[in-house]
């Protein structure tokens, strides 16, 4: 994987910078392309990085497990999107674990790198760093969404949080989430066979309609 894949990337990081302006930034960045195997884990909680990473190809999966084997899936990570870019800076160990769901590809760049503009202060690089924290700001806003979910008292109460924001942010009530159903279940922190059984339920209830992730709310009252 040459570094042209990492220019020609739809990456928010890179929002605003011509792919001429990207070529010479990334000469600056130097970064380095990992490749990793389905259910590989890259960086494991605990461990220390200075990197972030950028998906080129396949998913991750960022993810925390507890004392007891307990897995909860934080968020998904697919082709332009960031990821450790809280932990990437600071010294912090790793907070969460991030497994490869697929056969991926990743580029891992320096942080110190991004934060220390280049000897020339391109204008370019000042937008890089400006992308960076409005990246944060978001993810900051999609952990917050999250909390919204996990705080719902009941398992089809999380269900319907979830799926009613999956359906504004796709602006339709037909749509297709990132997960499986161990991956949903993981995500909402709920029993997998309890979530099954609950979505049965509610298609029963006439709430919803679904096949394998694809979903399709109805106008039934919760």
């Amino acid at each position: 994987m040459n570094e042209t894949n990492l220019i020609q990337l739809p990456c928010p990081l890179f929002a605003g910078i011509s792919m001429e302006d990207r070529a010479a930034l990334v000469g600056c960045l130097e970064p380095r392309a990992v490749p990793c195997r389905k259910g590989q884990l890259l960086w494991q909680e605990g461990e220390r990085t200075g990197s972030l990473g950028i998906v080129a190809q396949g998913a991750l999966r960022i993810l925390r497990d507890d004392f007891w084997g307990n897995r909860t899936i934080l968020s998904l990570a697919e082709p332009g999107d960031l990821f450790g870019e809280a932990y990437a800076w600071g010294g912090e160990p790793l907070g969460v674990s991030v497994e490869a769901v697929e056969d991926s590809q990743v580029w891992l760049l320096d942080v110190s790198r991004i934060l220390s503009p280049c000897t020339s202060v391109c204008a370019f690089h000042n937008q890089l760093i400006g992308n960076l924290v409005a990246i944060l700001a978001r993810k900051n806003r999609m952990l917050s969404s999250k909390i919204d979910h996990l705080s719902q008292r009941s398992t089809r109460a999380k269900v319907l949080s979830y799926l009613s924001a999956e359906a504004a942010k796709q602006g339709s009530d037909t749509f297709t989430i990132p997960f499986d159903r161990q991956g949903m279940a993981d995500y909402l922190a709920v029993d997998r066979s309890a979530l099954s059984l609950e979505l049965s339920k509610m298609r029963k209830d006439g709430l919803l309609e679904f096949h394998k992730n694809r979903f399709h709310l109805l106008e039934g009252r919760p």
